[in-house]
């Protein structure tokens, strides 16, 4: 097992190493930067590469507390609502001290791979430049929206420690996040899913093993981070059952956990306003206090 003291040695290492690549400038504090998630061609799975427009846009507060979240917007896989779900987030993290990092993750188009494969980079990179974000490499979370829900939670329970032999170095570093928060999320991909995410990620007729892969509530265990979740009782998108049973794997499993049933607000919970978007705002930001990711309020 690898020792927290080792992952920051291993955080540390990989900082180092990284080469001085235009790609890798530091963003500033109140001053968004987009960054390419991939430099050359991103794997497609089966060892195959193609080009790539994956990003990631660097939010970096003017108070850093050391946390930061990898911000997973939804759009049922077949696109991305990066305002609201994206740098609205990241905004509101960094009024807070958290480091928002907003992922245009690749859409599917059936081929499951590819919004994992850029989750995690995304973790490893935000990990690798901890240091020059001022950011705890123990404190990165990830947090998502409906398909992006099932995104971060995918990432949450599908994860490489690393690879210290890769010649990629940042393949060497980590993608498990240290936890999650999931808003709405789409979770699993058996009965009751959402069909337009199903079908976005997994194609026309997936296989039963990759419709329990991705069903991220059969894919908990002792090791998945922990996780803070938030979803509207009348939500008949995404019904709140795919959290509801999450969190009980969660529970099952013994991994800390919080489960905030909203009594309205529907999917989006009323446009991303008002009272039941607020209180999923206030609880993760107190949940992240008493789990010691940020800190408590003077």
């Amino acid at each position: 097992m690898i020792t927290p003291s080792r992952c920051s040695s291993l955080f540390l290492a990989a900082q180092l190493l990284l080469p001085p690549v235009q790609a890798f400038s530091s963003p500033q504090p109140g001053t968004p930067e987009k960054l390419p998630l991939w430099h050359g061609e991103a794997p497609i799975g089966g060892g195959a590469t193609a080009p790539s427009s994956a990003a990631i846009t660097v939010h970096l507060p003017e108070h850093p507390n050391g946390a930061a979240m990898v911000i997973c917007p939804g759009g049922g896989y077949g696109g991305l609502v990066t305002g609201a779900e994206g740098h609205g987030i990241a905004t509101w993290l960094n009024a807070h001290g958290i480091a928002g990092i907003v992922l245009e993750y690749r859409l599917p188009k059936g081929n499951a791979f590819l919004p994992l494969a850029d989750a995690q980079r995304a973790i490893r990179t935000t990990r690798a430049r901890a240091g020059d974000w001022k950011i705890n490499p123990e404190k990165i979370g990830i947090i998502g929206f409906s398909a992006g829900g099932h995104l971060a939670s995918t990432a949450g329970t599908h994860f490489s420690e690393g690879q210290p032999a890769s010649d990629d170095l940042m393949e060497r570093v980590s993608s498990r996040p240290d936890f999650m928060v999931l808003v709405y999320p789409v979770v699993t991909m058996g009965a009751g899913t959402h069909a337009g995410s199903k079908k976005n990620l997994l194609g026309e007729n997936p296989s039963a093993a990759a419709v329990e892969n991705f069903s991220n509530e059969k894919q908990v265990s002792e090791r998945t981070p922990p996780a803070y979740l938030a979803h509207a009782l009348n939500d008949t998108v995404v019904p709140p059952e795919h959290s509801s049973n999450f969190y009980k794997a969660l529970q099952a499993a013994r991994v800390p956990s919080r489960y905030l049933e909203l009594p309205s607000g529907g999917h989006g919970l009323n446009g991303y306003k008002g009272p039941m978007w607020e209180a999923w705002q206030a609880g993760a930001l107190g949940w992240l206090q008493e789990m010691g990711f940020t800190p408590a309020d003077k």
